[in-house]
């Protein structure tokens, strides 16, 4: 299952990363894009749409955390 990953740093300002047509899409601002995704998720500041299950592997794998540190860290 493919997870698309957003990170909005303003209204209509926001790093895409991943497919159009994802099943999960993963959003989170950018001022809480220091926290663990972990963390993050559990305090309900990374939210997801699509089943919870691949969100979790992701968190688990630690391919969450890397996908979002790279689009917080945009030049």
């Amino acid at each position: 299952m493919s997870i698309q990953y957003r990170v909005a740093f303003g209204k209509n300002d926001e790093a895409v990363d991943g497919a159009d047509d994802a099943a999960v899409v993963v959003s989170i601002a950018a001022a809480d894009a220091g926290l663990a995704p972990t963390v993050a998720f559990m305090q309900g500041k990374l939210k997801n749409t699509g089943p919870t299950g691949p969100l979790l592997q992701a968190l688990r794998d630690g391919s969450a955390a890397a996908a979002i540190t790279r689009l917080a860290s945009r030049p």
